[in-house]
């Protein structure tokens, strides 16, 4: 976990979680993520310090980080898993990559931001569920997500020198994965130079039968260049960055990944005020080029969809003590993202004379300013207060489908769209008002009551405003749900209004420590979709999928966590730690009190924990219940109860870090609850209608890490 990065890093030390991040969610119960009496004495911050490479899984996306934070992933590609929190996943979450917001320029959100940075590249991660401060982010009604590579490192001489390295290798056998990726700085007092690097290639993995789980694959890498600068008072900072994936798999989706490149640069200043005041300002830019197609025989088609998306914004911070008890935060932002989607012309098909132009220079800006005070009211009592005000404004051009003829004698429903489309006022602004109310009570020096409540909002992205065609082949190209069903736009949409109200309670024993959280959310003008027609391509009724027009309707959403760390021996065999964790969240529609889609089932976790000396094991049972609660508008599949033993083992031996791992140890069958439909199986043998994607079987996994 990591500091808020409205706080400045070294030489301006201060390493902050807000106090957010326990109110809204059970942390994941640590020695290392617990602070110490002295810090619970503090209630003004919770310090959490760490770096990356004190993680067991320094390889991989970023998703094996974040998992154990307590973040859900509904699956996709490899390295593009969608985050999940409270029960909301995709752009309801704003997911920040070293303080830089990157959209994901998909129809079906194949290059998410969490597919740009890989775990071995990420210093710092920090998750706030539900109540995040307003100083946080905006544009979201989930929660935030804030990852970091920028934290660059200095030396004590005054020439530059090799200041740090390291290099690591994996490999996962349910998958032939191989992991690759290196780390290295040169540096003097004033200046630091690094690079890193991330490669990973995978093949499709298998399932607890041994049966291939097709369309799978992938490979990824990323590149990143920082350079940066400081004197006793300020700190400059750039960073390059690149990204290659030329394939991805995604067996949810119609479509996969044939290429996706990216280049980013990002520049921040950070000034020491007077008064221990900090400033920090920071521009960024990010384009991407997306190619989706086919390129694996696991599933065939002839179709080209290409995407060119561009984000710029900038970012200016203060942080301004108002005394020896009080902090004000104010802020000032602007975002805006750019891109065009077509879909080109196949020759001799359906699907010519034209190019299918999706989106035309499709556009959403966002302007933002907040204020948020922090204040110690006694010596027991901590409070947060903020407000957020955002100006978003989206727009597109024209569009035009494949032809303007009817299609085999029958009317041409794309046609008929696109003129209407062309014929409307496309603008849409939208005023968003966030605020936000912390407290933290200390009841002692280890024990903590913290509450919260926000109110948070979400305009619409461009796919669910500005997706325009109506046919069955049109519609299933939009939708990052993975559920095979085709999705229509909705211009007149408003943006969504979220009410959260949370509690919690932390202790912090010498045995024990424990953390409870319990949350609720009420959403006004929920985007959820309506079903407007169906098709179904089979002979057979288990072939049948839903035409969904996204709509605001009014949603509730509710859960509770509890996370324990028990440590019951400390011997000369070493310390010994039972961790137990458990999760339920329950989501649904006021209207009929209807199940929301892909809301996790309960789930719970019980690991024995042993560690002597550098020598760290752990045999984790993860239990999940049967998920009879789903979505019938998304033909949402029911899964069954499942339960994965896992066993892990790191050593660290100097400079050198090795790390086995055997996961689902019994090589049990089970199915993702929030995996979606096998869209690649049912391409490839539609007789059995659209089954749940399964989950990974037993899996010997290896790494190591040499530090130089």
């Amino acid at each position: 976990m990591a500091a808020n990065s409205a706080y400045l890093s070294h030489p301006f030390k201060t390493s902050v979680i807000s106090s957010s991040l326990a109110i809204a969610m059970g942390l994941s119960l640590a020695p290392q993520a617990m602070a110490d009496d002295s810090e619970l004495a503090n209630i003004e911050r919770l310090e959490v310090h760490g770096q990356q490479t004190e993680n067991r899984n320094t390889l991989g996306s970023a998703e094996n980080l974040l998992k154990g934070q307590g973040v859900d992933f509904s699956e996709a590609g490899g390295v593009s898993a969608l985050p999940i929190l409270n029960g909301m996943m995709g752009d309801r979450i704003k997911v920040l990559v070293d303080g830089a917001d990157i959209t994901a320029s998909c129809a079906n959100q194949m290059n998410p931001p969490l597919s740009y940075i890989s775990a071995n590249q990420i210093t710092t991660a920090e998750v706030i569920a539900g109540v995040s401060p307003v100083s946080a982010g905006g544009d979201n009604i989930a929660g935030v997500i804030k990852v970091s590579s920028l934290n660059p490192k200095f030396g004590e001489s005054d020439s530059i020198k090799w200041n740090s390295g390291d290099i690591s290798t994996g490999y996962r056998s349910v998958s032939d994965t191989l992991l690759l990726g290196t780390n290295a700085t040169v540096a003097s007092k004033n200046i630091s130079l690094s690079y890193q690097v991330a490669y990973e290639d995978a093949n499709s993995y298998k399932d607890g039968n041994g049966d291939k789980v097709i369309d799978t694959l992938y490979r990824a890498q990323n590149h990143a260049l920082t350079a940066a600068w400081r004197d006793e008072t300020q700190e400059v900072a750039i960073k390059l960055t690149h990204q290659n994936i030329p394939f991805q798999g995604f067996a949810n989706q119609y479509m996969d990944m044939t290429d996706n490149k990216s280049y980013g640069a990002l520049a921040r200043y950070q000034l020491k005020l007077d008064d221990d005041g900090e400033f920090s300002a920071q521009v960024n830019w990010h384009g991407v080029k997306h190619e989706m197609g086919f390129f694996t025989p696991e599933k065939t088609g002839k179709m080209p969809m290409n995407t060119e998306g561009d984000d710029y914004s900038y970012q200016l911070h203060w942080r301004l003590p108002m005394g020896d008890d009080s902090t004000l935060l104010v802020g000032q932002e602007f975002y805006s993202y750019q891109i065009d989607d077509v879909w080109p012309a196949v020759p001799g098909t359906m699907m010519a004379p034209n190019d299918y132009i999706n989106i035309n220079d499709g556009e959403r800006r966002r302007a933002a300013v907040y204020g948020e005070w922090q204040q110690d009211l006694s010596s027991s009592w901590w409070l947060s207060a903020g407000v957020r005000f955002e100006y978003v404004t989206t727009n597109t051009g024209e569009v035009q489908a494949y032809s303007d003829m009817p299609m085999m004698g029958m009317p041409n429903m794309d046609a008929a769209a696109a003129q209407a489309f062309n014929e409307m006022d496309r603008e849409r602004n939208d005023d968003l008002i966030d605020a936000t109310l912390l407290a933290r009570y200390q009841l002692s020096t280890n024990q903590q009551l913290e509450f919260g409540l926000a109110r948070k909002n979400r305009a619409p992205n461009l796919y669910e405003r500005y997706s325009w065609g109506r046919g069955t082949m049109a519609t299933t190209m939009i939708g990052w749900y993975g559920d095979g069903n085709g999705y229509v736009g909705n211009p007149d949409l408003k943006p969504e209004t979220a009410h959260t109200l949370s509690a919690a309670y932390k202790y912090n024993g010498d045995s024990w420590q424990v953390s409870t959280t319990a949350w609720y959310t009420a959403v006004t003008d929920y985007i959820d979709a309506e079903v407007i027609g169906s098709f179904n391509r089979t002979s057979s009724a288990d072939g049948k999928r839903n035409i969904l027009q996204f709509t605001n309707l009014d949603a509730n959403l509710y859960g509770a966590r509890f996370n324990a760390l028990y440590q019951f021996a400390e011997t000369s065999t070493g310390k010994w730690q039972v961790l137990g964790k458990v999760n339920v969240t329950r989501g649904e529609r006021d209207e009929g009190n209807e199940p929301l889609y892909q809301i996790k089932p309960l789930q719970t976790e019980l690991a024995l924990q042993h560690q002597l000396g550098n020598w760290e094991n752990s045999l984790s049972w993860q239990w999940v219940a049967t998920k009879d609660r789903v979505d019938d508008r998304r033909l949402e599949n029911e899964t069954d109860s499942y339960s994965l033993l896992n066993l892990n083992s790191s050593m660290k031996w100097q400079d050198l870090t090795v790390t086995f791992a055997v996961n689902n140890l019994f090589d049990s069958y089970y199915e993702l609850p929030l995996g979606g439909v096998s869209v690649a199986e049912f391409k490839a043998d539609n007789t059995n209608g659209f089954n749940q994607i399964a989950g990974a079987g037993r899996s010997f996994e290896l790494s190591a890490s040499y530090a130089f």
